[in-house]
């Protein structure tokens, strides 16, 4: 282990991450009794340059009168490159509640666009007397993104999670493609005659995962596109949990319960790991540092993977 020890990221459920646009109030009450662990209203892609302003305000009605329980609330403000942003960060602070839990970024292409924000957000709460600080979740969707996503997760103590929007990344890296996640047809290998699809996304999301675990911020799948494909969604959620991120996008309300089942571990999965703990307890009694477990062997290193395990079901059931 380094002498500098990776920051363990916020502990909260984030399996499913639901989405809103906050042009279409009537759909917040639903969204607030759903299963999804956070919840994102939107005032970005989702909402028409025309409803900005509207958007904006049924937003922060929203936020003060909606009973959202105990969900991480968080709001998608527009990208810096537009005129919306610093209205959205500085009416939504200054009208809501304390009840708002994090504001999302997208298309962050450096450390410097989280700095921007950060210095509004900093200057805002001060005014306002804010009592809790806002954390920071942000969207890698472009080219530059991905080339500097370790400073990017490094950027600010406020930064608490990190996904992948595909579409807007596929289109930045010139991707020859209009699906939004999943597996792209003219991306194949030929073995014997036959073809063999791989991810086209796997490498962005390692390096969101690698860079998010070193600097404590969670790693969380985007989304899928189609969602009449439970099967493609669920095949794309696991292996995103497989590389270690935490949870997966909805854009529907079919596919919270698609990812809760994915990003929860399973009864047999945490009573093999608390298995597994016990079993290297009983070795570091006998002064062993491994152990072998149904044929294979477990050390210290297979310590730390169960407790990954054995927490994050823990915090669900918590």
């Amino acid at each position: 282990m380094s002498f500098r020890l990776q920051p363990a990221p916020v502990a909260r459920p984030n399996r499913c991450q639901l989405f809103g646009p906050g042009s279409n109030p009537k759909l917040f009450e639903k969204m607030a009794t759903s299963a999804a662990d956070v919840i994102n209203l939107d005032l970005e892609d989702s909402v028409s340059p025309a409803d900005k302003a509207a958007a904006r305000a049924n937003v922060i009605a929203a936020i003060n009168d909606v009973d959202w329980a105990t969900k991480t609330l968080s709001v998608r403000i527009n990208g810096l490159d537009t005129p919306w942003w610093y209205r959205d960060v500085v009416d939504v602070l200054e009208q809501a509640g304390d009840r708002l839990d994090q504001i999302m970024i997208p298309k962050v292409g450096n450390a410097a666009d989280i700095y921007a924000v950060d210095a509004l957000v900093t200057a805002v709460e001060a005014a306002m007397g804010r009592r809790r600080p806002i954390g920071f979740e942000v969207i890698i969707e472009s080219a530059a993104g991905i080339a500097h996503v370790e400073e990017i997760a490094a950027a600010s103590p406020r930064m608490q999670a990190m996904s992948l929007g595909a579409a807007d990344f596929a289109a930045s890296m010139g991707m020859a493609t209009t699906g939004i996640g999943g597996t792209q047809e003219n991306y194949y290998m030929l073995r014997d005659g036959e073809k063999h699809w791989s991810d086209p996304w796997h490498w962005a999301q390692a390096a969101i995962v690698a860079a998010c675990r070193t600097h404590g911020v969670l790693p969380v799948d985007g989304p899928f596109g189609d969602f009449s494909d439970d099967d493609g969604y669920i095949a794309q959620a696991r292996r995103s949990a497989t590389l270690g991120m935490v949870g997966k996008w909805a854009i529907h309300p079919k596919q919270i319960a698609l990812a809760n089942q994915v990003f929860t571990p399973s009864e047999d999965a945490v009573a093999e790991a608390r298995e597994i703990l016990a079993a290297m307890e009983e070795a570091k009694a006998r002064g062993e540092g491994a152990t072998v477990y149904k044929g294979r062997l477990v050390d210290i290193a297979s310590i730390k993977q169960a407790e990954v395990i054995v927490r994050q079901a823990e915090m669900i059931a918590g």
